[in-house]
C-alpha cells in the first residue's frame, strides 16, 4: 500500500512525500531522509508501537523520477486493527500501485513551508506518546498536521504537477478535482494550460514539450516545441533562467544536476512552470542586430515553481 503522508520522527510532524523530497535537496536544511524514521500518520496507531515500526520511502531522493513518489509499508510494518494505512494485500515491494497520484491537494500555497528540527518526546519503552501533539513546526503555510489524512494544501509544486501528469489520461477526474492558487480557483484540467494556448488566460500553470535547452554556462533558456499563433503568425516560446536566480536557489546543486542532464537527454522532456506568463517581445537578430523578431518569452522568477520532467502517456 502506498500513501502520501507520514510522521517524521526527527521533525516531529507529519510530512508529505513531496515535503521530504524538497528537504532532501534543500542546501539550507541539514536533512537526510535516510537518517530519519517515518511512522504511521495515524496518531493512535503510531502510539501503539515502538518507533522502530517504521515505513519506507519510494523515490524520496531521486532528482529525476518516472513513477509517483510515496511512503509505503515495509514487510515488517504493523498497524492496529482498523488503521486505514494497513496493507490490504501483500506484495514484496509494494510497487504495483505507484503509477498514479491519488492524493490531490486542493490548494497550492505559493509561500514555501519552512521546517524546524525538534527532538520529539518519547514515552516509556521508546514509544511516541499518545497525548496531544506539541506545537506544530514553524511554517508559513497552514497545511494540515493534526489529521492523519493527506493535507489539503501543499507548497511543493511537484505535488500538483504529479497529480496532473499521472492522471493525464483521466480527463473526467482532472475536471472534477478542484485546485486553488492564490485567489484563483479552478479544476486541475483548467489550471494546467498547454504552452501553445498561453494567450487564453494568465496566471495558470503552463507546460509543454521542450525543443531545446540552451546552456549558457551560468544561465539557461528553455525553448518549447510548440509555437503560439498570433495574427495568423507563429511565434516561438521560451523561458529564461538567469545566473542570479540559479546562484541564489536553495536547491542549486540538484537543479544544475537535473538541467544539465536534460540538456544532453535524447528522451522527450516537458517543462511546467507557474508565476509568469510569456509575453510577446521583440528580440534583436544575431545576424543583423538592427533587425528584430518576435518571440513569446518570460524570465522565470522562482525555481521552486518550475519543473523539467518526463511525462509518460502525454503523447
Amino acid at each position: 500500500m502506498k500513501f502520501d503522508t507520514a510522521y517524521s520522527l526527527s521533525l516531529d510532524d507529519k510530512l508529505s512525500i513531496y515535503d521530504v523530497r524538497d528537504l532532501n535537496f534543500d542546501e539550507t536544511a541539514a536533512y537526510d531522509s535516510d537518517k530519519d524514521s517515518f511512522l504511521c500518520p495515524n496518531d493512535t496507531c503510531r502510539a501503539a508501537f515502538e518507533t522502530g515500526n517504521a515505513l519506507s520511502t519510494f523515490n524520496a531522493k531521486n532528482v529525476n523520477y518516472l513513477r509517483t513518489p510515496h511512503f509505503k509499508n515495509k514487510t515488517t510494518t504493523r498497524h492496529i486493527d482498523g488503521c486505514r494505512y494497513a496493507s490490504t494485500h501483500k506484495t514484496a515491494t509494494g510497487e504495483n500501485d505507484d503509477e498514479r497520484e491519488e492524493n490531490f491537494p486542493s490548494e497550492f500555497v505559493l509561500t514555501r513551508r519552512t521546517y524546524e528540527r525538534k527532538t520529539p518526546a518519547t514515552g516509556t519503552e521508546g514509544q511516541v506518546p499518545q497525548g496531544p501533539a506539541k506545537t506544530p513546526l514553524n511554517r508559513t503555510d497552514s497545511s494540515v498536521s493534526s489529521s492523519d489524512t493527506t493535507p489539503d494544501k501543499t507548497s511543493v509544486f511537484a505535488h500538483p504537477v504529479e497529480c496532473y501528469v499521472s492522471n493525464i489520461d483521466d480527463k473526467d477526474k482532472l475536471k472534477a478535482m478542484p485546485l486553488k492558487i492564490g485567489d484563483h480557483t479552478a479544476t486541475y484540467w483548467a489550471f494546467f494550460k498547454k504552452i501553445e494556448y498561453l494567450q487564453d488566460n494568465k496566471g495558470l500553470i503552463y507546460w509543454g514539450k521542450i525543443k531545446e535547452i540552451k546552456d549558457y554556462t551560468s544561465s539557461f533558456r528553455i525553448d518549447f516545441e510548440k509555437k503560439v499563433w498570433l495574427d495568423k503568425k507563429p511565434y516561438s516560446v521560451n523561458v529564461y533562467l538567469s545566473k542570479k536566480l540559479i546562484e541564489n536557489y536553495r536547491k542549486r546543486q540538484a537543479f544544475l544536476e537535473q538541467i544539465k542532464a536534460a540538456v544532453d537527454s535524447e528522451r522527450p522532456l516537458y517543462c511546467f512552470f507557474y508565476g509568469v506568463t510569456p509575453e510577446l517581445k521583440q528580440v534583436p537578430s544575431k545576424k543583423n542586430p538592427e533587425q528584430t523578431f518576435g518571440v513569446f518569452s518570460a524570465n522565470i522568477e522562482n525555481l521552486d515553481h518550475l519543473i523539467i520532467r518526463e511525462t509518460p502517456g502525454v503523447e
